[in-house]
């Protein structure tokens, strides 16, 4: 085993388990410097990896048949599934220095809840999910709570924008983080009651870079480099923005065959490339003492791969930011 281990949760992807473990395969080939604990169904994990050839040194395997649904109240799903896999990975990626991290596809509510249970840090910070998208200046913007937590206070979303802004410094080398606060309108007196407490909050806090509100058609503008809001205004956002891409590419397809113009191939291939949401990856939790990504559950072989190397860029300080 090398001393940098990632924990993954073997259960919750769409696709099964297998694509799981067949993924970690190709991830042990394409990074040497990472090992994996693998958490799941043992027999099917054991008999994949061999099948696949693959470098079983650098695999530890957890037992684990339980898994908490996304039809389920996370809270109750943590308390009453102690050996579901989701809980035993939390637990395992707590207990030690070498594990570097989690990968999951697991229920989002459940990932929240096991983050503040197992995971709590030194100050008790209400872990957030940040999701990372492409902007219009070829760079990055981090959307943070994007669907963690859905009612909120002013204080939550100081806390939010602190994080992102830690993030955001950590992983993309950005000296001070641009941080823009999701609003109806630019103006300083425009927002819902939430987000009028909040704007003097951020305004105060010298430690940030606030550049006041952001309206919904500028989030990906560039403007700034964190968006923060509510995590049902950030699901909105993050769920809107891949829809419209998915929209934008395939009516440009239909176009390009209807009125035979294949030159057009060449958008679609640059549009899938920028917005391949297996390359962009998961939603990052913030605030908690390991870092944990959630990937989605449509996930692929691609999407485990790139996250488990993003975690280990992160986990050793290298940005990851390529135009």
């Amino acid at each position: 085993m090398t001393d940098k281990i990632i924990v993954i949760d073997c259960l919750g992807a769409d696709e099964g388990p297998e694509m799981v473990v067949s993924s970690i395969s190709k991830a042990l080939a394409e990074l040497p410097s990472l090992s994996f604990a693998l958490v799941g169904p043992k027999d099917l994990i054991e008999s994949k990896l061999k099948e696949l050839g693959s470098d079983m040194s650098r695999v530890e395997i957890v037992d684990a048949n339980e898994t908490i649904t996304n039809f389920e109240n996370p809270m109750t799903g943590i308390m009453t599934k102690p050996q579901a896999s989701l809980v035993q990975a939390m637990k395992l990626v707590g207990s030690s220095d070498k594990y570097i991290g989690m990968i999951t596809a697991g229920n989002s509510g459940a990932i929240l809840v096991g983050s503040v249970r197992f995971l709590m840090n030194e100050q008790r910070t209400r872990p957030c999910m940040a999701a990372i998208l492409p902007n219009a200046k070829d760079a990055f913007t981090c959307i943070v709570d994007t669907g963690a937590t859905i009612d909120v206070d002013s204080y939550q979303l100081h806390e939010f924008a602190k994080l992102g802004s830690d993030f955001m410094k950590k992983l993309y080398k950005i000296d001070s983080p641009k941080v823009g606060l999701l609003s109806n309108g630019a103006e300083k007196t425009k927002g819902n009651k939430l987000v009028k407490e909040t704007y003097p909050i951020l305004e105060a806090d010298t430690s940030l870079n606030f550049v006041g509100n952001i309206e919904g058609n500028k989030s990906l503008s560039g403007d700034c480099d964190v968006l923060v809001c509510d995590g049902f205004a950030g699901n909105q956002v993050l769920k809107n923005t891949e829809g419209m891409a998915k929209n934008l590419i395939t009516d440009i397809v239909k176009y390009s065959k209807k009125n035979n113009r294949p030159e057009f191939m060449e958008v679609v291939q640059y549009l899938m490339s920028k917005y391949d949401i297996s390359s962009l990856g998961g939603a990052f939790v913030l605030g908690a003492r390991k870092t944990i990504v959630k990937a989605r559950g449509n996930s692929n072989e691609k999407t485990f791969v790139n996250l488990s190397r993003m975690l280990l860029n992160y986990h050793e300080g290298i940005s990851i930011y390529n135009k």
